[in-house]
């Protein structure tokens, strides 16, 4: 067993994390003694254990794994995944002269979290995708809890070459719709047959990896700007179609409707080059009714 002591700069509100990442079932998260475990798919599959020791302000963190075969890249992994390299000042300064600074002064402090891997964030995005949040969460465990695997009490999300050999009705006993399921094994498929490279999506601008996923069936916009947020990070996506976003928009500015088109593109201009700080900020001033 290793452990590594990390301390990055504030602020970053640990605390704000794991109430966003216990949504997800699937997630084992700890938030009385703020810890959380993370499936690490690296020279062996492990958990790795990110804790926070230290405060918003002044954030220090103890990372440790079972196996330190691979240890220098699992902590790297961890960084990426949790944004550790990225200043959150510049962000809370950028907005504090937009008309979003008030959920940015409520939220302040609150990072974007990616997903595993940009793979389960595919997947799970695909299953998301035009249904309740409730639905969607329940939908996804039974999915991974039936075909992928429990290491150290974390799960991970079935390879693609397990997803690629599941038949269309299995998912459907799932309550999958047929069309979902279809998508959700033709992702599996075209990674197992090559014909989807996710691996050289980091390298690759907002706007390839975009024109890449929507030639997929069953990927629209609203999966592919997912994917650029939480599989890689991205700063300046916004997904406009997002109903929780538009709902966010409607609170924030008072509004009797939803927001327009041309009014949300309007509104977006102060807001770059942070579009997905604007769009994690909305959705948590819905998720929190903060």
């Amino acid at each position: 067993m290793w452990q590594e002591r990390i301390t990055i700069q504030g602020p970053y509100a640990f605390d704000r994390v794991l109430e966003r990442m216990s949504i997800d079932p699937l997630i084992n998260v700890d938030r009385e003694n703020l810890t959380v475990r993370l499936p690490y798919d690296g020279l062996k599959r492990q958990a790795l254990i990110i804790q926070a020791i230290g405060t918003t302000e002044d954030p220090t963190f103890l990372v440790s794994g079972r196996t330190d075969n691979d240890k220098e890249e699992a902590v790297i992994f961890v960084s990426d995944r949790f944004q550790w390299g990225k200043s959150l000042t510049h962000v809370g300064e950028h907005f504090s002269q937009t008309n979003l600074s008030s959920i940015f002064e409520e939220h302040r402090g609150t990072p974007l979290v990616l997903d595993s891997s940009i793979y389960s964030g595919l997947i799970k995005s695909i299953i998301h995708q035009q249904l309740n949040m409730k639905f969607a969460s329940v939908l996804t465990q039974r999915f991974v809890t039936t075909y992928g695997e429990k290491i150290d009490d974390v799960w991970f999300y079935p390879s693609a070459e397990r997803v690629a050999a599941i038949k269309v009705e299995e998912l459907r006993e799932m309550q999958f719709s047929q069309r979902k399921a279809e998508y959700v094994i033709g992702i599996g498929e075209k990674i197992t047959r090559g014909e989807l490279h996710i691996e050289k999506f980091p390298s690759m601008s907002d706007e390839e990896i975009i024109t890449e996923l929507l030639q997929i069936r069953g990927v629209g916009p609203w999966t592919a700007q997912n994917v650029l947020l939480f599989g890689l990070g991205r700063l300046n996506v916004f997904p406009f179609a997002d109903i929780g976003i538009q709902n966010a928009l409607k609170k924030q500015f008072k509004m009797e409707r939803k927001p327009t088109m041309q009014e949300m593109e309007q509104w977006i201009e102060s807001w770059k080059p942070y579009l997905s700080y604007a769009s994690l900020y909305l959705w948590r001033s819905i998720e929190t009714g903060k």
